[in-house]
């Protein structure tokens, strides 16, 4: 097999975790209201689509989104606008909110959100 044969027979298996949060401080007003994720980009784009279509373009489609702050606006956009397709179980693209997993606090950081996660990685992978 040729090294690129076998990087796209593994793509099936590639899951990727996003942390979709950040309060945004830097651009307020733009997230007085909304996750820097979510904000607004070229009309009906959000600054979440670049990672979400690098993603899908790279073969990867299995996609949880974690999110901490303000989330309900990008919880709808990608409800809306990244269904991938209900023929494949497998592949889709998920928000999942913070929900004190390993104790009383939410998320306290990048490493702390995918270790609160790391179950679902191995729910996918058996």
């Amino acid at each position: 097999m040729q090294p690129t044969q076998s990087r796209a027979g593994n793509r099936n298996s590639i899951m990727a975790m996003v942390m979709a949060g950040g309060q945004g401080s830097r651009l307020r007003p733009l997230t007085d209201k909304r996750s820097k994720p979510a904000v607004p980009f070229g009309s009906r784009y959000r600054i979440i689509d670049f990672v979400l279509s690098n993603l899908v373009n790279s073969g990867i489609s299995t996609i949880y989104l974690l999110v901490q702050y303000k989330s309900q606006s990008l919880i709808e956009h990608v409800r809306k606008a990244w269904t991938i397709s209900p023929l494949f179980p497998d592949q889709f693209v998920t928000v999942v909110p913070p929900q004190m997993l390993n104790g009383k606090t939410w998320f306290t950081g990048t490493a702390d959100a995918v270790a609160q996660n790391l179950a679902k990685a191995a729910h996918q992978t058996s």
